[in-house]
């Protein structure tokens, strides 16, 4: 079904306000996706921060053309826009979303940082860990060399008091 021109001018100009807005966007394939699921996994994003939003690749071309460095991703089929303040955010949760919805969803590229990525510089972006995790394993590192000193010096006591 044909849309307006009207339409069309509103999809550009919601298009041109995300890009702007938004730190990190992800391209995301979306094939077979029930009603029900499209409606749980908007909620589950919304309560992220992130942003879906789907709209013709022709007017993503358009809105997208000359802002980011690089080269466009490939958008083969139906592609949705996945985007917010959060650079990490959208990328982790399509992630999460193309396990959980096996071959009905996939990433197909981004952008993020500024420059277009394709869908293997994408996926390891998702993979990196959120930034407590992060936390959590430096403090991890932090504290083993302080546990094996006390644990030595421990040893150390216990053997002179026997």
């Amino acid at each position: 079904m044909a849309i307006t021109k009207a339409k069309k001018q509103n999809i550009l100009i919601k298009l041109t306000e995300l890009k702007d807005a938004a730190d990190s966007i992800v391209f995301v394939h979306y094939k077979g996706l029930s009603v029900t699921d499209t409606t749980a996994m908007r909620k589950e994003l919304r309560e992220k921060g992130v942003g879906y939003f789907v709209a013709k690749k022709t007017l993503m071309k358009r809105a997208f053309q000359g802002t980011f460095t690089g080269e466009m991703p490939v958008l083969g089929g139906e592609i949705a826009v996945v985007y917010s303040e959060d650079p990490m955010a959208p990328a982790q949760s399509m992630l999460d979303f193309s396990t959980k919805f096996k071959d009905k969803i996939s990433i197909v590229g981004g952008v993020f940082q500024g420059v277009y990525k394709d869908e293997a510089e994408m996926t390891e972006i998702a993979s990196i860990p959120s930034l407590h995790v992060l936390r959590g394993m430096f403090v991890n590192v932090i504290n083993s060399p302080i546990q094996g000193l006390a644990v030595a010096l421990n040893a150390l006591a216990e053997k002179k008091s026997a």
